[in-house]
């Protein structure tokens, strides 16, 4: 838990990128494979459609395409990136890293490189990583991924979660920015005792892969909706107050929220906790789906990009997760 001391270096986010499937799977065509329907899903999640990618691409293809918009808006090359940090739950394989895959393809020859497992609140923990290095002058340029496939470990025949989740990336290039800017205030929180309400159980070293394993589909998504609704809601509105306090930023001065992208009704709620008007609440789960580490980088590539994010708004981010994790930070654009 810290605010920036001054004798540090600001860190912010120079550069955005992300990268979503060409594919489209819309609720209409889930009524086709599974017990649905459009309204059901929409009633509980908001989500109309979700990009699904094909067989044939892994998490670091997407990664490296959402990598490569970013180093451009950077306005660096690859071969700058100083690190690389992927936070993923769909690693292309154990090892090596995804972010060694990435390293590689991006041109970024002295970089170091590693993975980050945090749950849906990878990003943000990963944002905040990529900024100790920057603040304490370690390193320039430091890449921040989130990247999932998630297609690949849904069971598309329990409606309960086949539904919720899309794929995409979502990158950061985090570097020096101007006092009194970028990155104010953070804090990561986590509690393992909520472990079990969503996991994948099978293919670690606890319950190493097996035919028994496969035939009882423990390699895929395993949730407790219920439970993660009620924890996300609280978690969502706590940390944000405690940052925006740790920062010294009132709601009131909040330009905009970009929470993690899990559930409409999720968003919702936690806004209304916090005070915060709808038209301040970045939201396109509807066209996405939960797309896990990768929601809150593309929700803010798309703001940026499209010139509503602006120098010298207040921007609030909010993750959480498997773990249970979740994460808070503020920033000055």
């Amino acid at each position: 838990m810290a605010t920036l001391p001054k004798e540090l270096i600001s860190a912010g986010i120079a550069g955005v990128g992300a990268y979503l499937p060409n594919n489209i799977v819309t609720n209409e065509d889930l009524e086709k494979t599974v017990d649905t329907s459009t309204e059901w899903i929409i009633s509980r999640s908001g989500i109309r459609e979700r990009r699904i990618a094909p067989a044939t691409m892994a998490s670091s293809d997407f990664a490296v395409a959402a990598a490569g918009k970013a180093i451009a808006d950077a306005g660096i090359a690859g071969e700058e990136i100083d690190l690389v940090i992927v936070a993923t739950n769909t690693p292309d394989m154990v090892f090596p890293a995804t972010a060694c895959l990435v390293q590689e393809r991006i041109g970024a020859k002295k970089a170091g490189a590693f993975d980050l497992a945090a749950g849906c609140s990878g990003f943000m923990y990963a944002l905040v990583v990529a900024s100790q290095f920057v603040s304490t002058g370690s390193y320039k340029n430091v890449l921040a991924i989130g990247a999932e496939n998630l297609s690949k470990i849904i069971d598309w025949q329990d409606r309960k979660t086949c539904v919720l989740f899309g794929d995409g990336a979502g990158a950061a290039v985090v570097r020096p920015a101007e006092p009194g800017s970028g990155i104010l205030a953070y804090k990561l929180y986590a509690d393992g005792s909520g472990g079990k309400h969503l996991n994948l159980p099978a293919g670690g070293s606890r319950m190493p892969a097996t035919h028994e394993t496969v035939d009882n589909k423990l390699h895929y998504i395993h949730m407790s909706g219920r439970d993660i609704f009620r924890f996300a809601v609280r978690a969502t509105a706590r940390s944000a107050a405690e940052v925006l306090d740790m920062a010294g930023v009132k709601v009131s001065d909040v330009d905009y929220f970009i929470p993690h992208q899990a559930n409409v009704r999720i968003i919702e709620a936690a806004a209304k906790r916090l005070g915060l008007p709808a038209e301040k609440v970045l939201s396109n789960v509807d066209r996405y789906g939960n797309t896990s580490t990768a929601s809150i980088p593309i929700v803010l590539a798309e703001a940026v990009q499209s010139g509503r994010i602006k120098k010298g708004n207040h921007i609030l981010m909010v993750g959480f997760g498997a773990g249970l994790t979740w994460a808070a930070a503020v920033l000055k654009w």
